[in-house]
């Protein structure tokens, strides 16, 4: 595999592991290359990064490799980071909110085993579109992080307080009325 296949890669694998970054090692591991074929294309996209009028780098933090922005544009992504998402929110992120709006306080874990995924990015986008905060951390092992609704939550869904949420069993009726009638035609076509 050339340099340049290896320089893609790279760069893709720092993009899709985001904010938690890539170890080196781990990068050579996924590529299946050695140590310094990886550093010779990672030296050469980090040269490109900063020879050529990019928007990111590479930024190495405790042996962990980030792809990150330049600082001298702080000020664009401050302005992007401060004006309102018209954006929607995805389906991972809504189904996190509906957790923690029914199941505050709760923790990220307590989530990721709900859903049977990590949520690790709805809950980011969540915390930054300030949906949810923080609302204390638990008393268990290793002290996790607790999530809530935010005012911003109950403003955005025209709640004056989050007992105005419906109560989840009205929402079992409705499904379970929904299976039945779905069972009675298939039961129906049977016939």
């Amino acid at each position: 595999m050339s340099a340049d296949n290896y320089k893609a890669l790279i760069e893709g694998l720092l993009f899709a592991a985001g904010e938690e970054g890539v170890t080196k090692n781990k990068l050579s591991q996924i590529i299946g290359c050695s140590q310094k074929e990886m550093q010779k294309a990672l030296d050469m996209l980090q040269e490109d990064y900063e020879l050529g009028d990019r928007g990111i780098k590479i930024m190495e933090s405790n042996g962990t490799l980030h792809l990150t922005t330049k600082p001298e544009h702080a000020a664009y992504y401050e302005h992007l980071l401060n004006t309102k998402a018209s954006t929607r929110l995805s389906q991972a992120a809504l189904e996190v909110l509906a957790i923690i709006a029914y199941r505050q306080p709760i923790t990220r874990i307590e989530i990721d085993d709900l859903r049977g995924v990590k949520s690790d990015r709805a809950v980011q986008t969540l915390v930054n579109r300030g949906l949810i905060v923080e609302t204390g951390r638990k008393e268990a092992i290793g002290r996790p992080v607790l999530f809530g609704t935010s005012t911003e939550f109950l403003t955005y869904f025209g709640l004056s307080s989050i007992e105005e949420l419906p109560p989840l069993e009205e929402l079992n009726i409705q499904e379970n009325a929904e299976n039945e009638a779905d069972l009675f035609f298939q039961k129906f076509d049977e016939d």
